[in-house]
């Protein structure tokens, strides 16, 4: 390979929340009742023709931040065209989005669609404030595509309740972020490409002592950003890839996990070394990027969807710069894996305080008509992608101007055919291409250790308590990471992790794994 390239949410934003799902659920009292005037029959696709017949009116849609105005991306128009309905778009801030939903949600702001990113326990805990519309009758009444196009699975697993307030985005490759590591480093200085934690040590080490990069002593071998306590590669090469994962047939949160203390053992060297970026937890995303691809730093963990962009601006720096992915490092017990992905990238769903809930699920359902929904994707035959020999191929650069972000108007998918449509997606960058290549086609399937939780039923307890756990064990593992805390009050914590939660969480886990690992 030459080159290759989401805590806690705010108290008061949630008791304010709690304090106005009264006001909203008053001005939403027609919910489940038929639009007056111009309404879509139920079995309406959205086809132009109709749409222009129709009187409709303006929807807003908040959804998660992109690089460019959504309402000025060519989709827009497109959407717009197809569906007959004019939608006003906004976006939720890149850093910290879940914060800033929540004062959205608290204060009553009338959006008419909102997509996030997958989070169970935001979705559930508004769900159950009553601060959703109950999208069942909706679907029921004006869905038909949504029901064709969205598996009865996908619609289970975010019932909550018995009722389903939103419609998901399921994720289509299996593994997401690695090791990207500087190759042409590795053979300046002899080495071969790692491929257990004990070479990776070894690789480090050489990047610090004979600095092929000529940065002296503000060489950094290994750089994250600050809120990544769980290194994808070497969490799995301990032999903990997912959040949960299976231990003597029950499924254990990673800060529980046997395994857990050799992670940190492990990693917190590293870093007492200066083999991981000393400065990583102020790191922010784009401050480790650019320690890379500036040349201060020789390796990196990131997502291939990163690539592209991490590709020009090391180029640019050095044009002959070569990096490619660290595949399955195998840890000392000779474990090695990625998490790989099941259930859903993100999701949609019309919040209470929305003026047109039933036409909110009427332009959804028009997105998934079969042709806008492949135009949506990948655009038009011949103009911005081909069909060759079985695979939809992107002609550049007409696709990344025009469907580059094309999956961020999603408010679902096309469950049978998106996996195929996205094969234009996954090529629209070379670089990207084959680092998504190298960490999903060419890793061995063994290694893709799939995320059993990833489409489990609704469950209240994990879902109440999971983001304050995932918090409470994110900052205490950086804390011991970089020494700020050391591994001797280890069951002290545990304990208050228990108590805080994990023990109802792990129960009704359990309870389900039982009913599946048969």
């Amino acid at each position: 390979m030459r080159k290759i390239s989401k805590t806690a949410a705010l108290a008061a934003a949630t008791m304010l929340l709690a304090s106005s799902l009264a006001a909203c659920s008053s001005n939403n009292s027609s919910n489940n009742a038929t639009a007056a005037g111009g309404a879509d029959a139920p079995g309406n696709s959205g086809s132009p023709a109709t749409a222009a017949a129709e009187s409709k009116p303006d929807l807003k849609r908040l959804s998660i931040w992109q690089s460019e105005d959504y309402n000025t991306y060519p989709v827009a128009s497109m959407l717009q065209e197809k569906t007959g309905y004019k939608v006003s778009y906004d976006m939720l801030p890149q850093d910290k989005w879940g914060e800033k939903l929540n004062l959205i949600m608290s204060s009553g702001e009338p959006y008419d669609v909102i997509t996030t990113y997958n989070d169970m326990a935001l979705y559930s805990d508004y769900a159950q404030k009553g601060a959703l519309v109950d999208l069942t009758p909706l679907i029921d009444e004006y869905g038909p595509n949504i029901k064709k196009a969205i598996s009865q699975e996908s619609m289970d697993a975010l019932k909550i309740d018995g009722k389903l307030y939103a419609i998901p985005v399921v994720v289509t490759y299996k593994v997401n972020s690695s090791i990207l590591i500087r190759t042409d480093w590795l053979e300046k200085l002899g080495l071969k490409m790692p491929t257990t934690t004990d070479e990776l040590t070894t690789v480090l080490k050489a990047f610090q002592e004979k600095d092929p990069g000529g940065n002296g002593d503000q060489n950094v071998p290994l750089t994250i950003r600050g809120d990544l306590p769980m290194l994808d590669n070497l969490v799995g090469a301990f032999g903990m890839p997912n959040t949960w994962n299976d231990v003597d047939g029950q499924l254990v949160p990673r800060l529980l996990d046997p395994a857990y203390k050799d992670y940190i053992t492990y990693t917190a060297d590293l870093y007492k070394q200066g083999l991981l970026d000393k400065e990583f937890v102020v790191n922010k995303d784009a401050t480790a990027k650019e320690k890379f691809t500036s040349g201060k730093a020789g390796a990196i963990i990131v997502h291939w969807a990163d690539i592209g962009g991490i590709s020009d601006a090391l180029t640019k720096n050095f044009p002959d710069a070569k990096f490619a992915f660290v595949s399955a490092l195998k840890g000392p017990s000779g474990e090695a894996g990625f998490s790989g992905n099941a259930g859903f990238d993100r999701l949609t769903f019309v919040p209470k305080a929305s003026k047109h809930p039933e036409d909110a699920v009427k332009w959804i359902n028009a997105t998934l008509e079969p042709e806008t929904f492949k135009n949506l994707a990948i655009g038009e035959e011949g103009k911005t992608y081909t069909f060759e020999n079985g695979a939809y191929l992107p002609i550049l650069p007409a696709f990344n101007d025009e469907r580059n972000l094309s999956n961020n108007y999603m408010s679902g998918t096309d469950e049978q055919n998106y996996p195929l449509y996205w094969q234009a997606r996954a090529r629209k960058n070379p670089v990207q291409f084959e680092a998504f290549d190298s960490l999903n086609n060419q890793l061995p399937d063994e290694y893709k250790i799939q995320n059993i939780l990833g489409l489990a039923p609704y469950m209240p307890e994990y879902a109440k308590n999971n983001l304050q756990l995932e918090s409470m064990a994110g900052d205490y593992t950086i804390k011991l990471i970089a020494g700020a805390d050391t591994l001797d009050g280890l069951a002290d914590f545990q304990a208050k992790y228990k108590a805080a939660g994990e023990e109802a969480s792990a129960k009704e886990i359990n309870d389900w794994y039982a009913t599946v690992n048969k």
